[in-house]
Parts: C-alpha cells; structure tokens; sequence
C-alpha cells in the first residue's frame, strides 16, 4: 500500500498535488517563464472528514477527491510521499473551485 493511500489528514485538512504550468502553447511553441501562468492550481488528492463546531457537529468540506482548485500564492505545508510533492491546506485557504 502507498503511503498516499495511508494518509489521511485530519478534520478540515485538504492534501492537494500541484498541477505544472503549461510551457507550451497547444501549437507547440515553447513559452519563456516571464509568460508562464502564476495560477496555483492543484488537483485534491486527500480531504478530512470536516471542521467541527463548537457544539461538535461537522461541517462538510468545500471541495472532494479529485476537484481541481485554485491556491494561495503563499501557504500550506509541504509533503513528500512516495518521492512526489504534496500540500496540506486547510479547506478554508483553498480560493476557488475550478471547472
């Protein structure tokens, strides 16, 4: 079993993998950094269960496994498993939901 599989983050903690920007127009012309997209976009490959209240009723997440979401400039923390890089955010860091 990976260790992907094996981790599970906690209440309203999302792990998300960092999407790589184009660097090639769909003509196949190569573009320089200056003119590579600044988006954060990642794709969620773990979520919690939920934030909890006071009262300890849970909040259901904004996003699910595999939704494809926009991330702060700065933020979360950084996670290697299986020799790949990760993020952990809260559900509340995460900026939008893309479709």
């Amino acid at each position: 079993m990976s260790a992907l599989k094996r981790f599970i983050p906690l209440l309203d903690r999302v792990l998300v993998e960092k999407v790589a920007p184009m660097a090639q127009t769909a003509g196949g012309i190569l573009l320089p950094d200056s003119a590579v997209s600044k988006i954060n976009e990642a794709v969620v490959v773990a979520a919690g269960a939920g934030g909890r209240t006071r009262d300890g009723t849970t909040l259901p997440l904004n996003v699910k496994i595999g939704d494809k979401v926009m991330l702060p400039e700065y933020g979360g923390q950084q996670v290697k498993l299986d020799d790949k890089e990760y993020f952990l955010f809260r559900d509340e860091d995460i900026l939008a939901k893309l479709e």
